[in-house]
């Protein structure tokens, strides 16, 4: 079966798109990565939003700068005194804001559960595969053990399977509602990265990966 797929990029949209949502009932124990020589982590300062639109744009989250502007507008906009101490960037020895990350919360409220959100991962496109995901992700994740919350959610996309297998690697798993509502988003996920944590799934074939660009 996996013969009959493309090599797919981190970022693909070839693959059919599906909501994700994971969670972690606990952020005890989180496993912690040591980041590369040369670079470090970082807080959000005022007037780094165009710095976090550039490194999501390069990651392919957006395709456009005002795509970027109308996100960060929706999510962080008059919030630059919370930003300081849950947006994380990570520099280059030159200073240079590479990856980010954020420990956030459900914005829209639909969540009760009081879970911490980890919102907007993404490292610059000639970056990534450096080594500064997991560093970034365990790094933010512990934050938000320290800013109180107990427990973890992350929403994401088919599209983006590769950060979703490194989710998985961090012990996060599919939400049951979820599970059900986007099971075969997940049947996606469990063939193109075959992991153990998705034992339930069964392989999605490839015409159910593939988007339909004909229509």
């Amino acid at each position: 079966m996996m013969d009959k797929l493309p090599v797919f990029d981190n970022h693909d949209s070839r693959i059919k798109y599906y909501e994700l949502l994971l969670k972690r009932d606990s952020l005890d124990d989180i496993p912690m990565y040591s980041l590369p020589d040369g670079y470090s982590f970082v807080f959000y300062k005022s007037g780094d939003r165009d710095k976090w639109i550039e490194i999501e744009q390069s990651a392919k989250e957006f395709e456009t700068y005002e795509q970027g502007l109308a996100s960060w507008n929706r999510f962080f906009e008059g919030k630059d005194s919370e930003l300081a101490c849950r947006m994380v960037f990570i520099e280059n020895e030159y200073g240079e804001k590479v990856a980010t990350a954020t420990a956030f919360y459900d914005i829209h409220g639909r969540y009760k559960s009081g879970a911490g959100w980890l919102h907007w991962v993404a490292v610059r496109r000639e970056y990534q595969g450096r080594g500064l995901s997991k560093p970034l992700i365990g790094y933010v994740l512990s934050l938000m053990r320290k800013l109180g919350y107990t427990h973890a959610k992350i929403p994401t996309q088919t599209t983006t399977w590769l950060a979703c297998k490194i989710y998985l690697d961090f012990g996060f798993v599919p939400i049951p509602q979820n599970a059900i509502n986007s099971r075969d988003g997940w049947r996606i996920i469990k063939t193109l990265t075959n992991h153990s944590a998705l034992g339930e799934f069964d392989c999605a074939e490839a015409l159910e990966i593939l988007e339909d660009n004909s229509k």
